[in-house]
């Protein structure tokens, strides 16, 4: 991700306060002792939240916004129609509630009718609307459209009812809704690929953009108008340290409250008892997984056979064991385990070089030259694996599969870059052999933006351009029904297929490792991870370190 220096700027908008928590001396051994205070764990409002993040957001608009440092700060400041609550269920957002045909093929969403934007318009339905035809529109440059183009009808019934319409049964329409509601009187008639919005976004979420110093900063305030209720950190601070051992340096000293831990932090660094009295760890199952993606326009991995030898060639429990130092399991697809999609038959491909070799050798690739590298027509099998710069578990996962790819015949050289122009200049423009890269997983198993054939154009997210058509079948099989036990077999059998074909080798599951100062109160660990209330997360009076300036 991205490349910056340390900067001081926080000092501008962060000023200091030192609380004491002292209480008056008596000198007196006869007058009793006060009694226990009960008003220092209340919510209070005030202080600031100093997030790190070793990449910076590429775009603060929501259509075209496929990063993840980009959706984290548009989750704080757009809101979609619904979302999902502490337990993965869907609840209302923008809309207060909604009523579903019996048929299945018709939601009708009712809005709140107390939301506004932050330039103080309110949010209609004809926001809705626009954010609709938007996302439909071929011009708009979005991997999301998919989902939208589904929609047969859609009409606004007046300002606060908006009703869609599909021709057949569409599994994941609910939650589709909720993707970010954009404003239809700032964005109409704009170009979205230069509109000044995307740099400073106005939405109707918990947090107000105020600034953005691009590879330095994003800054946020509390939206005081937000209807679920003002939240009580005042300010959040996205800071760029595109180094995680700097970054955890930051945290020790104060610099930053809250970011991801590495393993080895979260093992053998985050132990002594200083660290735990100002810090609180957390641990659970990411909704995310790290994969080696090959570039299916490259001949050499147009064989299947090459691309099941690397998959034999790897050792899945030495990347656990040696990157994330146990921390995470086996990726075996798409899904994470536990989920109802995930298919538990399928296993790793164990790690076995001797079946590598023999597959290579009956892709036509030999060490005809003695070299030690594997070689076919007079060309040596030797490609790039590139990943983003600052992520030091994906580079150590290359450095492994560099080696263990090495004792097979096969030469890989390892670039980091940096993440804008990793994701511009080689992702999306397809300038790339192999890359390890993450994919967070979305609650409902609909796979059809990363893997469906219609979607590998530059820009899409089936940017390895894989193509099956049983799978591109089985897609459309899981989202045109409501029947689970029908999706379960599609998706099953679609995680088989991406077995058999290994477009990606899936490498792991990581465990999520977030740590947080300890002056953060009301953070409820939950299926959904700790994010999901932030609006709710407090920082009593006595305890808050940052006074705001008027």
């Amino acid at each position: 991700m991205s490349s910056i220096r340390w900067s001081l700027v926080l000092v501008l908008f962060l000023l200091p306060v030192f609380v004491s928590a002292c209480e008056e001396k008596t000198e007196s051994t006869a007058v009793p002792a006060p009694a226990p205070r009960t008003d220092l764990d209340v919510p209070a409002y005030g202080d600031a939240i100093v997030d790190g993040s070793i990449g910076d957001a590429s775009t603060m608009l929501p259509a075209l916004a496929s990063d993840s440092a980009s959706r984290d700060i548009i989750g704080l400041v757009f809101n979609g129609l619904v979302k999902y609550d502490q337990d993965l269920n869907l609840v209302g957002d923008l809309a207060e509630s909604w009523d579903i045909s019996p048929d299945g093929l018709t939601i009708t969403f009712h809005l709140r009718r107390n939301v506004k934007w932050h330039d103080g318009r309110p949010l209609t339905a004809q926001d809705v609307m626009f954010t609709y035809e938007l996302m439909i529109d071929p011009k708009t440059p979005t991997a999301y459209a998919e989902d939208f183009k589904q929609v047969e009808k859609a009409e606004v019934v007046d300002d606060y009812t908006f009703r869609v319409t599909y021709p057949k049964p569409f599994a994941p329409a609910l939650a589709s809704w909720g993707f970010s509601i954009m404003p239809a009187h700032l964005l109409k008639g704009q170009d979205v690929t230069t509109t000044p919005l995307s740099r400073k976004p106005v939405g109707t979420g918990p947090y107000i953009f105020k600034e953005w110093q691009t590879g330095q900063q994003i800054i946020l305030e509390a939206n005081p108008d937000y209807f679920e209720g003002r939240p009580y950190i005042s300010r959040y601070v996205y800071r760029i340290i595109p180094d995680l051992a700097t970054m955890f340096l930051e945290l020790k000293s104060g610099g930053i409250d809250r970011m991801g831990l590495t393993p080895i932090q979260y093992q053998r660094q985050t132990n002594e008892p200083e660290f735990e009295k100002n810090f609180k760890k957390y641990r659970y199952l990411s909704f995310a997984y790290t994969y080696l993606g090959f570039n299916r326009l490259d001949p050499k991995f147009q064989d299947k056979r090459v691309r099941q030898a690397i998959a034999y060639a790897l050792n899945k429990e030495e990347i656990i064991e040696g990157v994330l130092l146990g921390l995470g399991r086996p990726a075996n697809g798409p899904y994470k385990p536990g989920h109802w999609a995930y298919n538990e038959k399928v296993k790793p491909y164990p790690y076995d070089p001797d079946q590598a070799q023999q597959l290579l050798t009956q892709a036509g690739w030999r060490d005809t030259d003695r070299d030690g590298v594997l070689d076919k027509e007079g060309q040596p099998f030797q490609f790039t694996i590139i990943t983003n710069q600052g992520n030091k578990q994906r580079e150590m996962t290359a450095l492994i599969i560099q080696q263990r790819l090495e004792q097979v015949g096969i030469r890989v050289k390892v670039r980091t870059i940096e993440w804008a122009a990793f994701l511009k200049e080689f992702i999306e423009k397809k300038n790339f052999e192999a890359c390890i890269l993450g994919w967070t997983i979305p609650m409902d198993p609909d796979l059809f933006d990363v893997w469906h054939s219609s979607k590998t154009r530059p820009g899409e997210l089936n940017f390895v351009s894989y193509q099956n058509q049983e799978v591109d079948r089985l897609i459309d099989q899981g989202r045109y029904t409501f029947d689970q036990d029908k999706r379960k077999e599609a998706y099953h059998r679609i995680q088989e297929l991406l077995h058999e074909d290994v477009p990606y080798v899936f490498l792991y599951v990581p465990d999520a490792l977030p740590v947080v100062a300890a002056r953060f109160h009301g953070i409820k660990p939950a299926p959904a991870g700790i994010s999901y209330n932030f609006i709710k997360w407090y920082v009593p009076e006595h305890l808050q370190k940052y006074r705001l300036t008027p």
